[in-house]
């Protein structure tokens, strides 16, 4: 760290894949075996035609390729397909010049809240603003916390119920402090749907303790039950609160249109908070492309091929989860493409089995890839909640997954 450097940086901890190549340094793999990589959650399903066609045919556009400026806030027309989408999807209504921006995917825009909410006075009175997030949880939630100056807080996930996220465990001492809440439903990594009842408490405490609700949903369109999961808005328009007061939704096309690399996703909710955040953006820099606004258009507008990409993982999970769960404590999650699997107590540990040498003897013996379970979470009060766990993407094609799963049956046997 430079000395001129911001200090706040130096309380960054390392990410999760930082900490697994330093875990498997000097390991060779057998080549005996091609590499299967469970680790990371990038999509490798195709990206779709009219996605592609609509980004090609817009590069070539003098009126909407490369060649301008694109507006912080987005074209009318893309707000206008991501308000189209939400009404679609959730029956809800929001007004696409208020209550919806575009974002470059949902990870920046995750992390960039923070910035918009934390207020900075609060330090000079000697407030420690606190920003609570799910424990084990996306590790963009605490980077945001930290670099804004407050104070993270872990709200640990309840396996008895589906790794739900137990907001009751937080004293009020810190809700009392809590400016932001990050939820995440469904859950990365515990594909954890959180029902009505559950935002109707998370709801009532922001009401009583004035708090921003950042709901991160961009595994919404992955799922394995008849109903789709329920968002945030969907959910505060079912209790009366259509004015989205404090709520913000963030999702993208990363996950529902095997897009990682396009970018793309919006922001929608309380207009007050929808219009603070645009100004932030304008000085910030993160303007879409109008080439991406196109293909984005396209994307939201289609949903063909979102039902296709939801059965080819109800297809994959259908066959691995039986299989795994013949060795192993792994059921299927409520929506999200993980597996959140326990590992078996014979690999050592003093509540089950170790995830980082499950995940190192693995990886040396069978060239397969999950990520340790403990490296996406945080130890409080001397447990961590994702320890003895490990996290395992099943985003290649089927025929990889199932041999991977293979593979992981013989390691747990032999």
């Amino acid at each position: 760290m430079t000395p001129d450097a911001n200090p706040l940086l130096q309380r960054l901890q390392p990410y999760p894949f930082e900490r697994l190549r330093a875990l498997t340094a000097g390991i060779t793999p057998p080549t005996a075996y091609r590499p299967i990589n469970l680790g990371i959650g990038e999509p490798r399903h195709p990206t779709p035609a009219v996605l592609k066609d609509a980004l090609h045919a817009a590069i070539d556009d003098p009126d909407g390729g490369l060649s301008a400026y694109p507006a912080t806030a987005g074209t009318p027309a893309l707000r206008q397909a991501c308000a189209d989408w939400l009404q679609r999807r959730y029956g809800v209504a929001v007004d696409p010049a208020t209550q919806v921006l575009p974002t470059l995917g949902s990870r920046e825009a995750l992390f960039a809240l923070a910035q918009v909410v934390i207020d900075p006075r609060a330090f000079a009175r000697g407030d420690e603003p606190v920003v609570v997030c799910p424990n084990p949880f996306y590790q963009i939630y605490e980077g945001a916390a930290l670099l804004a100056g407050a104070v993270p807080w872990y709200a640990p996930s309840d396996p008895a119920r589906n790794f739900a996220v137990d907001w009751d465990s937080v004293p009020e001492a810190v809700w009392a402090r809590t400016r932001l809440v990050y939820a995440c439903s469904p859950g990365n990594p515990t594909g954890a749907v959180m029902p009505l009842a559950e935002w109707e408490r998370l709801f009532a405490l922001s009401d009583r303790y004035g708090f921003v609700i950042a709901s991160d949903e961009c595994y919404s369109e992955i799922y394995f039950r008849d109903e789709p999961p329920l968002g945030a808005l969907q959910a505060a328009a079912a209790l009366g609160r259509r004015d989205f007061a404090r709520l913000i939704m963030l999702t993208s096309l990363s996950k529902r249109s095997n897009a990682p690399g396009l970018r793309s996703g919006f922001i929608a909710g309380d207009a007050a908070l929808i219009r603070a955040f645009t100004l932030y953006r304008t000085y910030h820099g993160s303007a879409m492309s109008l080439a991406v606004q196109r293909a984005s258009i396209a994307a939201w507008a289609d949903e063909a091929h979102v039902v296709a990409n939801r059965e080819r993982y109800r297809a994959k999970f259908a066959q691995v989860t039986p299989l795994l769960a013949e060795v192993m404590d792994v059921r299927l999650p409520d929506a999200g493409f993980y597996l959140w699997a326990r590992v078996p107590p014979r690999f050592g540990g003093r509540t089950g089995g170790d995830d980082t040498d499950f995940a190192r003897e693995l990886l040396a013996q069978y060239n397969v890839t999950v990520l340790p379970g403990s490296y996406l979470a945080r130890t409080v009060d001397g447990v961590n909640p994702g320890a003895g766990r490990v996290r395992m993407a099943l985003v290649a094609a089927e025929d990889e997954c199932l041999e991977a799963a293979q593979r992981i049956v013989r390691f747990i046997r032999g």
